[in-house]
């Protein structure tokens, strides 16, 4: 089953249509204009213009739980935002170089090299990749292609490899029709947060979406949500959060006795 998740990533990841990466300015330079000139007390001045620079507030939780889950794909995103990034940059190069080629034959060839280069690369770290952690990278796959997984795999492999690899995904809760939506889906509008953050700290390498939303539309769509929560959402949320987290150290436990015996 595990393999079944980093095979279908690995695909994913693959064949990821690349768009062209920009390459990020450092925030404290300077870009220096037409020299046009200011004069203040006499003196001339040359005039600069500076980099934008985004600052945002953090979000301000009144549901612990929320604030728990944000955490948690805090580290998630952290985790996996290289892959997604690795796929619209270093895989450039797969589409360049296809449009080069003139005969199908060679264009088989050379995907298939590519395909066996990046599983040789990737499959270690994929294989560590939790089943929600795998979900995130498809919808930020999405996010930097501009394309869904199944999108991807119906246009350069066929329609019926998409079909059964999203019947298979489905098998573990993973849809490969995932679109990352911030403005509409908490959970993405967590992640889009997160990453943006992360960037503003230099704690991840910038890369712009390939997909139009708006980040401060979807914080105010956050803010409705969060003031609409019922009273006992935490409580519940909570409880069960625990619930879920003994039973899997139940497991866990169960798992080191056999494995002893």
């Amino acid at each position: 089953m595990k393999k079944s998740i980093v095979f279908l990533l690995l695909v994913v990841v693959a064949f990821a249509k690349a768009q062209s990466p920009q390459v990020p300015v450092p925030k404290d330079s300077l870009k220096v204009v037409d020299p046009e000139y200011f004069y203040l007390d006499g003196d001339s001045i040359k005039a600069i213009e500076l980099d934008d620079v985004m600052l945002l507030q953090d979000l301000k939780f009144t549901s612990k739980y929320e604030r728990i889950k944000y955490l948690i794909l805090k580290r998630k995103t952290k985790k996996v935002w290289p892959y997604a990034k690795m796929a619209a940059e270093r895989l450039q190069v797969l589409d360049e170089r296809l449009a080069s080629l003139e005969t199908v034959n060679d264009r088989k060839r050379y995907s298939k090299m590519v395909e066996e280069y990046i599983e040789k690369e990737f499959t270690a770290e994929l294989k560590k990749l939790s089943r929600t952690e795998g979900q995130i990278l498809i919808k930020l796959i999405h996010r930097q292609t501009g394309d869904t997984a199944y999108d991807l795999l119906k246009r350069l492999r066929s329609g019926w490899s998409a079909f059964w690899f999203d019947k298979t995904a489905s098998l573990f809760d993973i849809s490969l029709k995932e679109k990352y939506d911030p403005e509409h889906v908490i959970e993405d509008f967590y992640i889009e947060d997160i990453i943006l953050n992360q960037i503003i700290e230099d704690q991840l390498e910038e890369q712009p979406p390939a997909i139009s939303f708006d980040y401060f539309k979807a914080r105010e769509q956050w803010k409705t949500y969060e003031a609409s929560l019922p009273e006992d959402y935490d409580s519940i949320n909570l409880a069960a959060r625990a619930k879920r987290i003994q039973e899997y150290k139940e497991k866990k436990a169960r798992k080191a006795r056999r494995k002893n015996k």
